[in-house]
């Protein structure tokens, strides 16, 4: 069958408007009413120049096919999961490409209750119903189209969370990277005792300061710079629908989400002694020695925001955690949010009156690790098959590409389910020099 190129594992990508136009997002907008056989979906949209036309087209599919539409506008993607419940409608659907590029858009879809909908969850019929022209006629009832401004409520759910009250006064440099997150952090402010040096806090659908992805270095120099000239406690960016954040210590080093994710579950266990906690299996070690001496159950995952989800009902776990700097919440209708691990931290910093590099020193320490390094290489799949080879006597796993473990290190190596390329995750029991050994010998075997 052929295949629409913008369709990936979880979502909707592509260039625009090659891969990704107004045509293509109004059969999308038809069939997903079609298929769900919604009366409302929530919409929104990132910051991005192709964003306002893309949903234009989005709205006139839903309401063609009969479905009103509530539009809450310029949003982050997690304001899109709260409100699915929130007005208890039929789906929720968010126009953004995240970190990518400026020329890329894209779409993320929820279904009611805020379950998610990858390709294997349903993108997959939309991507038929359009290949076969199958998505219906225009209704003769037209939607209704209603806008909505939800900015107090969403913000004010978030105390679910934390107490305001508990939270020491503080200086937080806050990196917005001309994104969707500005307006939010702004409300947020007013109900926090922390001053936020604020850095790309407008919108700018031309992103001037460079992509909003805190994962790339060169990308994280304005935190940095801002954290030591201000003096400030901690330092905190965000991607460009804000469902992800990173960390900077009070140095202005970068916190690997790896060890936020242990961070966090900790936390979680003191509210909720005895909770299942799911993470993936890229790097493990921290996670589920931190979740056994809280007295929780570390339970993996195939990596994805799906397939996490879908882990986290089937055992009910109150928080879920990857280390691309994903978190996930029961309470958050087991959805990711880039404000909630926010607010959680500085509660965290205050309840134990540290630095942030105090809290995660003696992880750090425990379990280095190299962070994911991506190699392009032109066959991946048989580039896996060597490496299982070259480390066969290691012990093996395949739930999410390849994990090797050995006594005293570990890796994983897993392909991109967009691109040619494969990402390394090395991590090792207290010792640097071990890790940056093995990370070395891995990156010398993969590119030759």
């Amino acid at each position: 069958m052929d295949k629409i190129n913008s369709f990936k594992a979880y979502d909707i990508r592509g260039k625009y408007p090659l891969e990704l136009n107004s045509d293509l997002v109004y059969k999308i907008g038809m069939a997903y009413a079609k298929l769900l056989n919604t009366k409302e979906v929530v919409i929104g949209h990132d910051v991005r120049k192709s964003s306002p036309e893309l949903i234009g087209a989005l709205t006139n599919g839903l309401t063609d096919a009969g479905s009103n539409v509530i539009n809450l506008g310029l949003c982050g993607t997690e304001m899109i999961y709260f409100a699915v419940p929130y007005f208890n409608a039929d789906g929720g659907i968010m126009i953004t490409a995240s970190h990518n590029p400026p020329e890329y858009n894209g779409l993320k879809f929820v279904k009611r209750n805020s379950v998610p909908m990858g390709y294997d969850s349903g993108l997959n019929e939309i991507e038929k119903m359009i290949l076969q022209n199958n998505i219906g006629q225009k209704t003769s009832r037209t939607g209704l189209v209603t806008k909505k401004d939800i900015m107090n409520e969403f913000i004010n759910n978030l105390q679910k969370f934390y107490n305001p009250e508990k939270i020491k006064p503080m200086k937080v440099v806050v990196n917005a990277g001309n994104g969707c997150a500005g307006p939010a952090l702004d409300k947020l402010e007013k109900f926090l005792p922390v001053k936020m040096i604020k850095v790309h806090n407008n919108p700018d659908p031309e992103f001037p300061n460079g992509v909003p992805n805190p994962l790339l270095p060169e990308n994280r120099q304005s935190t940095i710079e801002a954290i030591k000239k201000s003096g400030a406690d901690l330092g905190v960016a965000w991607d460009g629908d804000y469902d992800r954040c990173f960390f900077f210590d009070e140095h202005g080093n970068f916190i690997e989400g790896y060890y936020i994710v242990g961070l966090l579950a900790k936390s979680i266990l003191k509210k909720y002694p005895g909770e299942n906690i799911v993470h993936d299996p890229r790097l493990v070690w921290n996670t589920i020695d931190v979740v056994n001496k809280a007295g929780g159950k570390a339970v993996v995952s195939k990596s994805g925001h799906a397939f996490i989800k879908q882990k986290m009902r089937e055992v009910n776990s109150v928080y879920g955690g990857e280390m691309s700097a994903h978190h996930y919440f029961r309470d958050n209708s087991f959805s990711d949010s880039g404000l909630i691990p926010f607010v959680s931290i500085l509660q965290l910093i205050s309840d134990e009156d540290t630095t942030l590099s105090n809290l995660v020193g003696e992880m750090i320490r425990s379990y280095p690790c190299s962070g994911e390094i991506n190699s392009t290489i032109s066959n991946p799949v048989r580039k896996l098959e060597e490496i299982k080879q070259k480390y066969s006597d290691g012990n093996l796993d395949e739930l999410d590409g390849v994990s090797v473990e050995y006594p005293e290190w570990r890796f994983n190596v897993r392909m991109s389910n967009t691109e040619p390329l494969i990402r390394l995750n090395v991590e090792t029991k207290g010792d640097d020099n071990l890790m940056k050994l093995k990370t070395d010998e891995l990156l010398n075997f993969i590119r030759n």
